[in-house]
């Protein structure tokens, strides 16, 4: 499986522009650059209010073509901004059209922490850290970035010879780490069409539980997760054969230390995308409701 963390790409990153040709049209260079760069500025306008950045662009080389940028950061002299500088536009950037244009037709996991989400496509993990996922949830919402993203696929569109849209890390790869099809990069477009695949995302969370079915089966416990009622099965064997060989007693209030997996499911209407159902996949620890003894 290949793996490829888009941390990488924070500084710097190289893109392939597909297909036969060694060269590629000076307009959809020059168009392609300059809306890459507006979507980079329009990611660091939300990101690092009180910042500046420059676009830049270090080298071309082919395979089929390819241009090496970079950013560079420069405070914009607002005495009030205090937030530390986040300098990753450039793997938002990357990560976001990624993610939008993941194939419809193939199964996407996404897995969640503290420390990164990994997507899990075919055989490509991507690994994002969690600050630039939660950086390109902050800036998605920025209709100027979208409607940058979408001149880089209009760009691309009106080329016939680009036959994918890629990123690596170094002008000389022999492949790029990722590399979109023509097809799906046209999924940009349009903005308001943006949407990602159907999804199941695995979240290690803390279940308290309020009712358990002690027994081995697809019946439905009952929970509370961050102040909300859920059901779900515990789906775990090796937890239930500690419990049935006694090294485990449960009883209500106690907690499960648990990796859940969340089905979501899209509203047509708003576009958003919200849990439908959870399925326990693992009981990493459970841990026993403690009351506490008053003081004598």
């Amino acid at each position: 499986m290949q793996i490829i963390n888009i941390e990488e790409y924070d500084e710097e990153v190289v893109l392939h522009f597909g297909g036969e040709r060694k060269k590629i049209n000076a307009y959809t260079l020059a168009s392609s650059l300059v809306s890459i760069a507006d979507a980079v500025k329009a990611a660091n306008d939300v990101l690092n209010p009180g910042y500046d950045v420059e676009v830049l662009v270090e080298a071309f080389g082919e395979g089929s073509f390819r241009a090496k940028i970079k950013t560079v950061f420069k405070g914009a002299g607002n005495i009030f901004s205090k937030d530390a500088l986040k300098a990753v536009a450039l793997s938002v950037l990357a990560n976001f059209i990624y993610q939008h244009t993941l194939a419809p037709d193939s199964q996407v996991i996404v897995n969640v922490s503290d420390d990164e989400v990994v997507i899990e496509q075919g055989e490509t993990k991507i690994v994002v850290p969690r600050v630039t996922y939660d950086a390109t949830k902050e800036v998605e919402k920025s209709e100027k970035f979208k409607q940058s993203v979408s001149k880089i696929a209009r760009s691309i569109e009106k080329d016939e010879n680009i036959e994918s849209l890629g990123f690596t890390k170094n002008i000389n790869d022999e492949h790029p780490d990722i590399e979109i099809p023509r097809k799906q990069i046209a999924i940009l477009s349009e903005p308001e069409e943006y949407a990602e695949p159907s999804r199941e995302i695995f979240e290690q969370v803390n279940l308290f539980i309020k009712r358990a079915i002690l027994e081995r089966s697809k019946r439905k416990w009952e929970f509370v997760w961050q102040g909300f009622k859920i059901s779900a099965p515990v789906l775990d064997e090796a937890f239930y054969n500690d419990f049935f060989a006694h090294k485990v007693k449960i009883a209500p209030g106690d907690q499960l230390e648990a990796k859940v997996k969340i089905y979501q499911v899209k509203d047509e209407d708003t576009g958003i995308y919200s849990n439908d159902r959870y399925e326990v996949v693992e009981v990493i620890k459970h841990i026993p409701h403690i009351e506490q003894e008053d003081l004598l």
